[in-house]
C-alpha cells in the first residue's frame, strides 16, 4: 500500500471518529435527553403524578430546559434511579436523602416548608374507640408502617417506640407494610390495623374520601423534630442548570399555580435554599440509636 493511499485512509478514518464523537447523546435539558425528575410514592400517586407534571412543566417554561416528571415504585426507586444515572432531581424524603448523599454524592439544594418550618415530627396513630391510652398499650397489637425507607413513617417511629420500651421488631403481633402514609391512615380508620406511623398529620391527606378520619383517628404520640424532606440533585448534575431548576422552584412556589401544586404534591407551603449540613442532626439522632449509614450504603 502507497504512503498516499495510507495518507488518505488515515484522513478518512480520522474525519469518520470527529463524526462519530458529534453523534454521542443528545445536550442534557432537550427533548432527545429530558432532565428526570423523580418523587418518592408518600401519598396518592395520581396527584403526586399530576402535581410532578406541573410542576416539570412550569421549570421548562421558566427555565427553557426539558424536565419530565416520574414517580418511583417505592421510596427506595428514587434513590436508586438517582444512583444510576435515570433521575438527575429527586424529592426525596429525608431518610432517603441521607443515605443518597452518603451513597452517590446527591446533594441538596431546596427543603420543603410547611407551617412555616423546615422540621416536622412523626406520629403514632390510633382509632379513638381502640382502648389504646399509652406507648405500652400498643404491645400484642397489629402495627401499620409506611415502607421501610420512609423517615416518619418508619424509621424515626421505631426509634421513639424503642426509647418508650416497645421494641418494634418484637412487642407487635403483626406488622403490616402499607406503602403510603395514606394508606396507614386509611388501614388503622378501617380497623385493619390497631395503630400505625406517619407524618404529621397525615390524616388530612386522606380527610376529603374520610371525612370524619380525625374524630375516628387520633394521635397517641408525636416523635422528635425530623428535618424536612428535600429537592436534591445527582452528584455530576451541572451546577448552572443546578442554580437556574433552584431559582425557578422558588419563583414557582411564590405563584398561584405553584402554591397549589406544591400543596397538592407533599402538602408543601413553599421551599427554602439549603446545604447538606442541614441534616446533621438528623444523622446524629440516627447514630444515637446504632444506625450507622456508612454501613447502610454499602
Amino acid at each position: 500500500m502507497n504512503r498516499k493511499l495510507v495518507s488518505i485512509i488515515l484522513v478518512l478514518l480520522s474525519i469518520a471518529s470527529i463524526t462519530l464523537a458529534g453523534c454521542g447523546k443528545p445536550k442534557l435539558g432537550t427533548e432527545e435527553n429530558p432532565i428526570v425528575m423523580s418523587f418518592v410514592p408518600s401519598g396518592d400517586t395520581e396527584e403526586i403524578v399530576a402535581s410532578g407534571d406541573t410542576l416539570a412543566s412550569m421549570i421548562t417554561d421558566k427555565t427553557g430546559l426539558v424536565v419530565v416528571a416520574e414517580v418511583g415504585t417505592d421510596f427506595a426507586a428514587t434513590r436508586e434511579a438517582m444512583g444510576a444515572g435515570k433521575a438527575h432531581i429527586g424529592w426525596l424524603n429525608t431518610f432517603n436523602y441521607v443515605l443518597a448523599n452518603e451513597k452517590y454524592g446527591v446533594e441538596v439544594g431546596l427543603v420543603t416548608v410547611r407551617y412555616g418550618l423546615t422540621t416536622y415530627k412523626g406520629q403514632i396513630n390510633v382509632r379513638a374507640d381502640s382502648g389504646i391510652e399509652t406507648i405500652q398499650d400498643l404491645k400484642g397489637k397489629v402495627m401499620c408502617w409506611t415502607d421501610p425507607n420512609s423517615t416518619s413513617g418508619y424509621i424515626i417511629p421505631r426509634i421513639f417506640l424503642a426509647a418508650n420500651g416497645v421494641d418494634p421488631d418484637t412487642d407487635f403481633a403483626k406488622t403490616v407494610e402499607a406503602g403510603s402514609h395514606n394508606n396507614v391512615i386509611t388501614q388503622v380508620y378501617n380497623g385493619e390495623c390497631d395503630a400505625g406511623a406517619s407524618y404529621d398529620d397525615a390524616r388530612g391527606s386522606v380527610e376529603k374520601d374520610l371525612p370524619d378520619v380525625k374524630d375516628k383517628v387520633v394521635v397517641l404520640a408525636y416523635t422528635s423534630d425530623i428535618p424536612n424532606d428535600s429537592v436534591s440533585f445527582a452528584k455530576d448534575f451541572d451546577s448552572e442548570m443546578k442554580e437556574q431548576i433552584v431559582a425557578a422552584l422558588l419563583e414557582i412556589a411564590e405563584t398561584e399555580e405553584g402554591v397549589a401544586a406544591l400543596e397538592s404534591l407533599y402538602s408543601i407551603a413553599g421551599l427554602q435554599r439549603a446545604d447538606d449540613s442541614f441534616y446533621d442532626i438528623f444523622r446524629a439522632d440516627l447514630s444515637k440509636a446504632g444506625i450507622n449509614i456508612e454501613e447502610l450504603a454499602k
